[in-house]
């Protein structure tokens, strides 16, 4: 990429991921010249008392854009599929926060704090992982370059807003509707049941959780389960490290949690592990005695990591537990600090 003063970009899609793009790029001070931000239908928009225009993207020229951030849908119909490769031959380089193209040859994976020598190797699109796996390579990273990683088997407590807007909306709805059902009852009277779903999950999230993201595959695991091994293996060029996880959708807002055990290769000690956690890049260490909550990682850019400890039953074996805020490192972030590694 020519290098520039500032820059064209475009944010492509403005659901939560597309909004937290912008909000993002203006908290970190972007570069930027000109921002177009595109979706399916033209509107203003909101952001922090900001108002931004929304071009309808269909019929657009994108031939003054040098990066475009995709937030949009995925799939045959979604946004990259459809307008990857027309910002790509305008010359803009894409980086897409969908699954559509993690696994392509030749596109590049990219978690900075793990493997960001990857992005010069783009062929104008770049790809941000799964939210669950960027966490987990975050927290893991520099463990991972100082003793190698064995085994890895990860249980994540994942966040309503990791399916979207609506996702987050049908929360808070179905547990407004139980409390206000249950007005004046005590609270072994209460009926904890909606009266009917709001059709983004297949059962009720308020006071419940859900053991199942996305589609299940013919061996009993779900399509989120099967992207953090697959994109794991990808970041880390490594398909030896031994993966298993289970994926659970919990209620809360925003903020990811990940229970994770790991195996080191090489020979590993509590300490050990202590100093590489603390230096890692875009990790927060808590002590023993303290370890984030959702609810206060929200709007922070670090994985927040506590609770580690050795299995005392195993060797080089250990378990920590990491938080972080899904539409920002998860999602928004990771793209723009890809950007920001682009442009240098």
């Amino acid at each position: 990429m020519e290098k520039k003063d500032k820059y064209n970009v475009a944010v492509v899609g403005v659901g939560a991921v597309g909004v937290e793009m912008l909000r993002i790029l203006k908290q970190r001070r972007f570069p930027i010249d000109k921002l177009r931000v595109f979706a399916r239908r033209e509107r203003d928009i909101t952001v922090d008392g900001e108002i931004y225009h929304v071009e309808a993207i269909e019929g657009k020229s994108f031939f003054d854009i040098d990066i475009a951030l995709f937030a949009g849908t995925e799939g045959e119909k979604g946004a990259a599929v459809t307008y990857a490769e027309k910002f790509i031959s305008a010359g803009a380089v894409v980086i897409d926060n969908g699954a559509d193209f993690r696994l392509k040859e030749g596109v590049p994976l990219v978690v900075p704090e793990a493997n960001r020598e990857e992005i010069s190797k783009h062929k104008g699109l770049i790809a941000n992982p799964n939210c669950t796996t960027i966490q987990m390579i975050v927290a893991l990273a520099g463990i991972y370059k100082k003793f190698g990683l064995e085994k890895i088997i990860l249980t994540s407590f994942q966040a309503t807003s990791g399916a979207g807007r609506k996702a987050a909306q049908a929360l808070c709805d179905e547990t407004a509707r139980i409390v206000e059902k249950n007005k004046g009852k005590d609270y072994f009277e209460w009926e904890k049941r909606v009266d009917s779903l709001s059709g983004v999950f297949p059962y009720q999230i308020a006071f419940n959780v859900i053991p199942q993201i996305g589609g299940f595959k013919d061996n009993g695991y779900t399509s989120e389960e099967e992207k953090v091994v697959r994109e794991t293996h990808k970041i880390f060029s490594d398909s030896d490290i031994k993966i298993s996880a289970t994926c659970v959708r919990v209620p809360v807002f925003t903020s990811h949690c990940e229970a994770i055990y790991f195996i080191t290769k090489k020979d590993s000690f509590l300490r050990d592990i202590k100093e590489v956690v603390a230096a890692s890049e875009g990790v927060k260490l808590f002590s023993d005695t303290t370890y984030p909550l959702p609810i206060d990682v929200e709007g922070k850019d670090e994985v927040c990591v506590g609770r580690l400890r050795f299995d005392p039953s195993a060797r080089n074996a250990f378990w920590l537990w990491c938080v972080g805020d899904n539409l920002r490192k998860g999602a928004a972030l990771n793209a723009v600090q890809i950007a920001e590694e682009l442009i240098k």
